[in-house]
């Protein structure tokens, strides 16, 4: 008993020496709140009395019987005439957090991340200003649920130069990033009665998880060289599918115009749609990208993009360009779901558009991300037997490994130096088409390069003898 009252003064005492003298009771109050619910005081356990707590930590005993007062009214502690203040037998620290975060690793190279600390701060705060002091005073009411139409307006003409994207701005729906405008799609696919949808193998495994969670069952259709590969997506049954045709997500291999040509014919004979998310192909370093497949069937494809690539994901600005036949009801989910996006988000990237600061950003960082991945191959091509995979763009790079080599066990292997290297059969709905490593360079620094690197290359070396 001594002990456990030992360790509750320890705990109370540093935290009341440097608090206010008129705030030291919401202090002890809060204390303890966090002590009994992250199990540092058990449930069952006895506190001191509130005469014997004040001597210890120099305060009125008033000052603690008021916080214990309260965490009785709330249910934490509990009192007892004859048995002294207990804490609440059913209150601790919860069996497991949902909201708790893996150590983070030493060297992350998990795709998906631009550099987020080359995100333009002075421009963003300058946007948000600007857009603000021009709003109108009825653009602060509800929003409308397709989107801000300046907005829309300045995305139809930046798709249209930068992506050749066939858009109107009335075509346009503005999402809370790129995830929710998928489940928008979903939801709405699943209602005209589809009951699958095929995805490219190997893919982000948590689009497929989104797309189950909407009611369609992900079916996977294999990837090689030339992307996906339609003849066997014909076999499937499904009558939608979603790819990343442009750089494909985690090969990084574009697909081929011919492929193009048959999967939209594909979609005509099945009565189908594509869902083209064009996630990341503003960065391309060695040639301009493939305009998007949307202009060449604007009826058949629904288009997806999304700031997160280039900005940061945190702002949560995506958009779907929509076939007529889509467009209302979708708007319609988009507004009984949250009413539509935040306004000031909205106004302030469409100034960034308008002004010319998205294109002087992207300008920027697609130089910076070209020097990490040039630095990452030259420092890679000294480890035997890889290779890279993929077009010169996006974000992350395929690391090709040894045939014999298993690239979970270099992925295990890696983590447990700090560095976190994600297999590439992570990513693979059944045997990966080879063993390999997905590499995300944009976040790295140069030393973590090279660290990384010379640990691939150590690792790979050791289960190659």
């Amino acid at each position: 008993m001594e002990r456990e009252w030992q360790t509750l003064r320890e705990l109370l005492l540093p935290a009341v020496a440097g608090t206010t003298r008129g705030k030291r009771g919401r202090t002890v109050e809060n204390e303890l709140r966090g002590a009994i619910r992250d199990g540092r005081l058990p449930p069952g356990s006895r506190v001191p009395s509130s005469r014997d707590l004040a001597g210890q930590l120099g305060l009125s005993r008033g000052t603690v019987a008021a916080a214990y007062n309260q965490l009785v009214a709330e249910g934490y502690l509990i009192a007892e005439r004859g048995s002294g203040t207990r804490v609440t037998s059913h209150i601790g620290k919860p069996a497991g957090d949902a909201t708790a975060r893996a150590p983070r690793a030493r060297v992350d190279l998990h795709p998906g991340l631009p550099s987020l600390s080359s995100f333009p701060r002075a421009e963003w705060l300058a946007a948000h200003r600007a857009a603000l002091a021009d709003l109108p005073n009825d653009e602060l009411g509800y929003p409308d649920p397709a989107g801000l139409p300046a907005l829309r307006t300045e995305l139809a003409a930046y798709l249209g130069r930068v992506r050749a994207v066939a858009a109107e701005p009335a075509s346009l729906l503005v999402t809370n990033g790129a995830a929710e405008g998928l489940a928008l799609v979903a939801d709405e696919l699943h209602r005209r009665g589809h009951r699958s949808i095929a995805v490219e193998d190997p893919s982000h495994l948590g689009q497929s998880e989104l797309l189950a969670s909407h009611g369609l069952r992900p079916v996977p259709v294999p990837v090689d060289e030339h992307g996906i590969r339609v003849d066997d997506l014909a076999a499937t049954g499904c009558r939608a599918v979603l790819v990343t045709a442009a750089h494909q997500f985690p090969l990084g291999v574009v697909l081929h115009p011919d492929r193009r040509h048959r999967l939209l014919e594909w979609a005509a004979e099945q009565d189908g749609l594509v869902v083209e998310d064009d996630y990341d192909a503003e960065h391309r370093y060695d040639r301009p990208a493939l305009g998007a497949m949307q202009a060449l069937a604007p009826t058949r494809v629904i288009y997806q993009g999304s700031v997160s690539k280039v900005l940061a994901p945190a702002l949560r600005l995506g958009w779907l360009v929509l076939p007529p036949a889509l467009l209302p009801e979708l708007v319609e989910r988009k507004r009984l779901d949250d009413l539509g996006c935040a306004t000031l988000p909205q106004a302030a990237f469409a100034h960034l558009l308008r002004t010319g600061g998205y294109d002087r950003h992207l300008r920027r960082t697609r130089a910076l991300y070209r020097r990490r991945r040039d630095m990452l191959l030259s420092t890679l091509s000294d480890v035997d037997g890889c290779e890279p995979v993929g077009v010169a763009a996006g974000l992350h790079l395929v690391l090709r490994l040894p045939p014999r080599v298993d690239d979970r066990q270099v992925q295990e292997s890696l983590a447990d130096q700090g560095i976190a290297a994600p297999a590439l059969s992570g990513y693979a709905h059944g045997p990966a088409p080879f063993p390999g490593l997905v590499l995300g360079y944009a976040a790295l620094s140069a030393d973590q390069i090279r660290q990384t690197s010379a640990a691939i290359a150590a690792v790979v070396g050791q289960l190659c003898r």
